[in-house]
């Protein structure tokens, strides 16, 4: 474990640099702002095109692999919002409990950290993993909070949610890549070289900013930030393991790529969520803050395990 720790370390570096940035206010909160609009905008998305643009569709989409995934994070899901119930919180609430189960920091954190410790084969199944949150879950919760709030999905919704993809660059660009990629088209040399000298200032300008956005966090309710923290961190990889190495046909290489990204911290999206619904967003806060902590060791013994 301690050499996978020596690799992972200088990644949470790059976090604990931001969080010490914005605690001492040298990096203010415009500052996040601006240049976690950068990474989303610019970096990451041209990390994406490229890894999508170089990958064939076979490489990136396997049914077996969506399936394994799929049901694994929905079986959690069910059992976070229904122990949430039990405990006498509401719907809307329950909901964003299990998004926060559910839903890790694959874009910041996944997509630079998992392709560069487990070798470029990881592109593939990582961006699945980040496509599958970004289109199922991300539109899954929207979902459960109208219809919680007494709405009826129905075309309006629908339209959101279409918006909602059509406005994320992470979806835009790993479309546009597979639509490149799907035409055979070469990626001409200076694109190519463009795309990865704009796609490298991804990994460590996304590092720097979760650390800093953490900054601003403060930790109350800590009792349920470390339950939804040990769902995100233990759970939920230890559901997609089950489902991907023992219950469906998927690939050993892949299967451990999806445990991988499985394992990663609470996204940083969900506290988007948790504002722009006004749901719990302090308890996700704190969700956050623990799990982006614990996860130094606990993605460091999953990727240990996954590649010892």
């Amino acid at each position: 474990m301690l050499p996978i720790l020596v690799k992972t370390l200088p990644f949470f570096a790059l976090i604990a640099v931001g969080y010490l940035a914005g605690r001492k206010r040298f990096f203010p909160p415009e500052g996040v702002a601006w240049l976690t609009k950068f990474v989303f905008y610019f970096a990451l998305s041209a990390m994406l095109f490229r890894f999508a643009a170089n990958l064939s569709l076979a490489e990136i989409f396997d049914l077996p692999f969506v399936l394994a995934y799929l049901s694994a994070s929905l079986l959690l899901y069910a059992a976070v919002m229904a122990i949430a119930i039990a405990r006498g919180r509401g719907v809307e609430e329950a909901a964003m409990e299990a998004q926060c189960a559910q839903s890790g920091n694959t874009g910041f954190l996944g997509v630079p950290m998992l392709v560069v410790l487990l070798g470029a084969q990881a592109a593939g199944p990582v961006l699945m993993v980040l496509t599958v949150d970004m289109v199922v879950f991300s539109s899954l919760i929207t979902l459960i909070i109208t219809a919680a709030r007494g709405g009826r999905p129905g075309l309006q919704t629908l339209r959101m949610l279409a918006m909602g993809w059509l406005k994320n660059p992470m979806v835009v660009s790993i479309v546009l890549g597979l639509i490149w990629s799907g035409a055979a088209l070469p990626v001409p040399g200076p694109v190519n070289e463009f795309l990865g000298i704009l796609g490298a200032a991804a990994t460590p300008g996304a590092l720097f900013a979760i650390g800093a956005s953490l900054a601003g966090r403060g930790a109350e309710r800590l009792g349920v930030a470390i339950w939804l923290s040990f769902a995100k961190l233990v759970l939920h990889p230890a559901l997609v393991a089950l489902a991907a190495f023992v219950i469906f046909p998927v690939d050993p290489s892949a299967a451990g790529v999806m445990v991988a990204a499985a394992s990663l911290p609470v996204a940083g999206n969900v506290y988007i969520l948790a504002q722009h619904y006004g749901v719990a967003p302090q308890r996700v806060s704190t969700a956050i803050l623990v799990s982006t902590a614990a996860s130094i060791l606990t993605v460091t013994m999953i990727i240990a395990w996954i590649t010892g």
